[in-house]
């Protein structure tokens, strides 16, 4: 049943292609995303600077309700087409990025990173949801989720590879001909995106259509919280792989892998594991696993940070898949980039707002306290979904169709 699904899945035209794009997009963007931590670690010799490279990618999702506004009244295929362009276009700068002095250019970039992928997320979002069979939108989200996690088990490695022996730049034109690629792809796609309906042209309905649901709401929430201490985690990367484990920043992209495997096994499972678990099941067991993954991390012995950090692939994923599928399945199809976008920064904002929040504390405390309270931290959400009210809500338009 599991791989007659995935099987429904790769046959659908506008399904396979986006698929193809994220593996393209995701491949550079992995290693890119490794790569810039590296090379602001290179070059002023910072752990805390380092991690703000990754919260520079992280805040743009502060303003995802806008950003998703952007996605519902553009059209979808210029806009994806085209936001791949520029991001393509704009990261050829970064062979200017030299010194020190010019880490301002890779962190500008980044933002601008950060900006296009949360609108080009809400326009994805808009049309898988009416490209998908709402049944098999857990499969779909699943494979998403396995193809761009999936890349951590060669991109970072590639990256770290590339960069040691070529420099940041390399990287970063490497990340431009993956844009370049996901652009052409998105070229292909057959899209017709109907227009708003009338009295939903605000930015605020995608919150209200979050917050109002009685499905969407806990699992957000959840969402919110784990990323908190997922972007804790992150933070102190950096600090594991120098202080903790011994190694030099290049190392990061082997434990990156180790991610990775854990990320394209719960992808393959995703789908059919929601479809005979209960949503809230899923999601706790994941947490969970996630939580306990963070505590291992302070252990100073390579096997058990990539056991962990391979736990951490399979945990993580868990509330933000079930998270995205529910959106897509209980939102109607007008407002549907902002309620993914807004759903994007309840989510991802805390890892933003954590990973500023780390890059301080890595300087302040020892990673084998900090990590150990992430972890138990982390437990919380996994118990309220547990133990919270299930109110009956009432079927989204997907649902409805899905039951017929």
């Amino acid at each position: 049943m599991a791989w007659s699904a995935t099987g429904r899945v790769l046959r659908d035209r506008t399904a396979g292609l986006f698929l193809a794009a994220v593996v393209v997009s995701g491949f550079g963007s992995s290693a890119m995303s490794l790569a810039a931590g590296i090379w602001v670690k290179s070059l002023t010799g910072s752990d805390s600077l380092a991690a703000l490279a990754l919260f520079a990618v992280w805040l743009p999702v502060l303003f995802g309700p806008a950003l998703g506004a952007v996605a519902d009244r553009l059209p979808t295929k210029p806009l994806l087409v085209w936001s791949n362009v520029v991001m393509a276009l704009l990261l050829t700068t970064l062979t200017a990025v030299d010194s020190a002095g010019r880490i301002w250019i890779l962190f500008a970039v980044l933002l601008v990173y950060g900006t296009s992928s949360a609108v080009m997320d809400a326009a994805e979002s808009a049309v898988v949801a009416q490209a998908v069979d709402a049944r098999l939108l857990g499969d779909f989200n699943g494979l998403r989720m396995m193809a761009n996690e999936g890349m951590k088990l060669v991109a970072p490695l590639t990256g770290a590879a590339l960069y040691a022996r070529f420099g940041g730049a390399a990287v970063a034109l490497l990340d431009a001909v993956s844009f370049a690629l996901a652009a052409g792809l998105y070229g292909l796609l057959r899209v017709r995106k109907p227009g708003p309906a009338a009295g939903d042209g605000k930015w605020t309905a995608g919150v209200r259509q979050v917050w109002g649901s009685p499905v969407l709401r806990p699992l957000v929430l959840a969402g919110s919280v784990t990323m908190l201490c997922a972007g804790l985690n992150g933070a102190t990367l950096y600090a594991v792989v120098d202080g903790t484990l011994g190694h030099s920043p290049a190392y990061a992209g082997v434990l990156s892998a180790a991610q990775g495997v854990g990320s394209v096994t719960i992808g393959l499972l995703a789908g059919p594991l929601l479809r005979r678990l209960p949503e809230r099941v899923f999601t706790a067991a994941g947490i969970a696993v996630f939580a306990v993954a963070v505590g291992l991390r302070a252990l100073p012995y390579d096997a058990v940070a990539l056991v962990a950090c391979g736990l951490i692939g399979v945990g993580l994923p868990c509330v933000l898949i079930a998270a995205m599928t529910a959106v897509q399945r209980e939102t109607p199809d007008a407002v549907l980039g902002r309620a993914a976008a807004t759903a994007g920064t309840l989510m991802f904002a805390p890892n933003a707002v954590a990973l500023a929040l780390g890059a301080g504390l890595v300087a302040l405390v020892d990673v084998r306290v900090l990590l150990p309270l992430v972890g138990a931290a982390a437990l919380l959400p996994a118990a309220l979904l547990l133990t919270g009210r299930r109110g009956k809500a009432p079927a989204g338009p997907r649902a409805s169709a899905a039951e017929a």
